[in-house]
């Protein structure tokens, strides 16, 4: 597994080593050693999400319990974003984003502190994530997909139509949230 850092400061990108032949592949996706030797911290939960082409889920972000992700496709094709929403921070409301499929195989590691989001490439996609804190509801807020302060280049050429939920449709943008996390 090879792990490099992205353009924002602890975003991170990694890419197993995959081992094929005619009958399939092999590939490992977590070692507890060479995450923890990042600062990634343990993970409490796993999340599997399917969607059709266009649905667009995010961002979200949770003020207390926030959760680091390590996110992947095992199915499909997504466009998968994550915004530094920490006051304080250098790099607050700048986003990185990358292409998650059933091909490279690789993962994509968002830190407590961003939003994260994406949005489904192909006709269907399976989007698997660990996170290091629980789902924590109450203190869940989501910040616009579209929200031109932030101006994420969403990939939509493949797309003909967003789908949002009726609770992201409504996502205030950035300049507009009363809660975020301090750095």
């Amino acid at each position: 597994m090879k792990i490099s850092e992205m353009t924002l400061p602890g975003v991170l990108c990694v890419e197993p080593q995959v081992f094929g032949d005619a009958r399939g592949f092999f590939l490992e996706t977590y070692r507890a050693s060479l995450f923890a030797d990042w600062g990634i911290p343990a993970f409490v939960q796993d999340n599997h999400s399917r969607s059709r082409r266009g649905v667009l889920r995010g961002l979200h972000y949770q003020l207390h319990q926030p959760q680091g992700k390590l996110v992947r496709v095992t199915s499909g094709r997504v466009f998968d974003v994550a915004v530094d929403v920490r006051r304080g921070s250098p790099h607050f409301g700048r986003w990185v984003g990358m292409e998650l499929n059933d091909e490279s195989l690789c993962q994509m590691y968002i830190p407590p502190g961003f939003a994260h989001g994406f949005v489904v490439l192909s006709e269907v996609a399976d989007f698997v994530y660990k996170c290091t804190d629980y789902y924590h509801p109450q203190s869940e807020y989501g910040i616009a997909w579209n929200d031109p302060a932030i101006g994420i280049e969403w990939p939509l050429s493949a797309v003909t139509e967003i789908s949002l939920s009726a609770k992201d449709r409504h996502n205030p943008c950035l300049h507009e949230q009363a809660h975020l996390p301090d750095l």
